[in-house]
């Protein structure tokens, strides 16, 4: 028996989320806040705030925040990685980490975003179109648009509308993931990867 590097994507972004998590609170104090969140506001004349688009998805405030993601991600990302490819579900989580960030500059410039839940819930909508095909919509899918999406979008419209409210999670940041994921899942089917016939 061996221990196997068996989702590099997936596992390599855990461990680089966990080191930057590490560092901010232990010799680094203020590395989260000063590349870790998307740049509040937007600066096109600095480098950073380009940076600061895409790598805002490895930033976490505390370690509860990087659990509750992780443990979806932990789960999610080695079957997506077997099903669709690793290089492929890199780009995913590239483009969904890039299409967030703008949205978030763009909407609310004042407002920080970080962590890696928008990438989460592309790989739950994602997850449920594995088995879809052509002309079909499989029924898991339009559940979690449902259960999941709903709950956001419902949150959202609740965190604004009662008085004196206060939302730390970003509502806005996983309704895009789940969105993303669903193109993502539509545009590119999986792969029919064949039996082993060593199993």
């Amino acid at each position: 028996m061996r221990i196997r590097y068996n989702a590099p994507v997936t596992l390599t972004f855990t461990i680089v989320c966990g080191l930057v998590l590490l560092l901010n609170y232990t010799i680094l104090p203020g590395l989260t806040a000063a590349w870790f969140t998307t740049p509040t506001p937007f600066d096109p004349h600095r480098f950073q705030s380009y940076v600061k688009l895409i790598s805002y998805a490895i930033g976490h405030a505390n370690l509860d925040h990087y659990i509750s993601n992780f443990t979806f991600l932990l789960l999610l990302g080695p079957i997506l990685e077997a099903t669709y490819g690793s290089l492929s579900i890199l780009l995913m989580m590239f483009a969904t980490a890039l299409v967030t960030g703008l949205l978030q500059v763009f909407f609310f410039p004042s407002t920080g975003l970080l962590g890696a839940s928008g990438i989460v819930f592309m790989m739950i909508l994602l997850a449920s179109l594995v088995n879809f095909r052509k002309g079909e919509i499989p029924l898991t899918f339009i559940l979690i648009m449902i259960i999941y999406l709903g709950r956001e979008v419902f949150n959202a419209v609740a965190a604004n509308v009662a008085p004196g409210s206060t939302n730390n999670i970003s509502q806005f940041a996983h309704i895009i993931g789940g969105l993303v994921g669903s193109v993502f899942g539509f545009l590119r089917p999986a792969k029919r990867v064949a039996a082993d016939p060593a199993q």
